[in-house]
């Protein structure tokens, strides 16, 4: 039996680190064209010009292919697809009603406002949508970290509130954006809030990401915990 050259070998560790960064990029890809593409392209029409209506109408040609793919090739739903087509359907039927530009304005709100409120449900039905995201980069796409969050979603109720609390910040920050972009819309010049509302939307999302660090940190550590008990069982 013939043994593999030394600079060719590869450790079980480095084995499972190159599976496990593998595995991040497929989470990361699939959370890429499943709200980065339409919420990315829906931002660049605007800016480019397009109307609300054929930006959000564009936008939703992706996810409403990856839902329909999902339902029909693999039978089963795919969440962030279906949240992301929904955002764009409602933004298109509150898009006809009225042409006014404080209305248009405000209508764009309803990004910020369907999708702050369908997190929060689903952190009331006990599957929180953020977990999505939130699983490859505490897992960092390791078999042993994985198993620990699995174990820990399944039997530590410790963890499972902080994981509802990480889509719960989520959901209020997104919330909280529409309502400002909704005062904005009637109280500042429209001129003004033609940009404004995009900087509101970045920082909502920055702020949930600076303030779901009280949920995900605590996870973090006991992901790491988890998965150092088990390699010395």
């Amino acid at each position: 039996m013939t043994e593999e050259p030394a600079g060719r070998q590869r450790s079980p560790a480095r084995r499972a680190g190159q599976s496990g960064g593998a595995e991040v990029l497929r989470s990361l890809r699939s959370l890429a064209i499943d709200v980065g593409i339409p919420l990315g392209s829906y931002y660049l029409l605007r800016a480019f010009g397009a109307s609300l209506w054929l930006s959000l109408a564009l936008s939703s040609f992706g996810p409403a292919v990856r839902s329909v793919t999902s339902m029909l090739g693999q039978r089963a739903v795919n969440v962030l697809a279906c949240l992301m087509l929904a955002v764009s359907v409602a933004g298109i039927g509150v898009s006809l009603l009225s042409g006014d530009p404080r209305a248009m304005i405000a209508k764009e709100s309803i990004v910020s406002s369907v999708a702050g409120i369908a997190i929060l449900v689903s952190v009331l039905a006990g599957r929180p949508l953020m977990s999505a995201g939130l699983i490859p980069w505490l897992t960092r796409g390791r078999p042993d970290r994985t198993a620990a969050w699995q174990r820990l979603a399944a039997g530590s109720a410790r963890f499972r509130r902080l994981e509802l609390m990480f889509s719960t910040i989520w959901g209020c920050a997104l919330l909280a954006d529409c309502v400002v972009r909704l005062v904005g819309a009637y109280t500042l010049p429209v001129t003004t809030m033609a940009w404004l509302g995009t900087v509101l939307t970045l920082g909502a999302i920055g702020l949930a990401i600076l303030v779901g660090g009280v949920a995900a940190g605590p996870m973090n550590r006991m992901i790491t915990d988890g998965a150092s008990q088990a390699a010395c069982e």
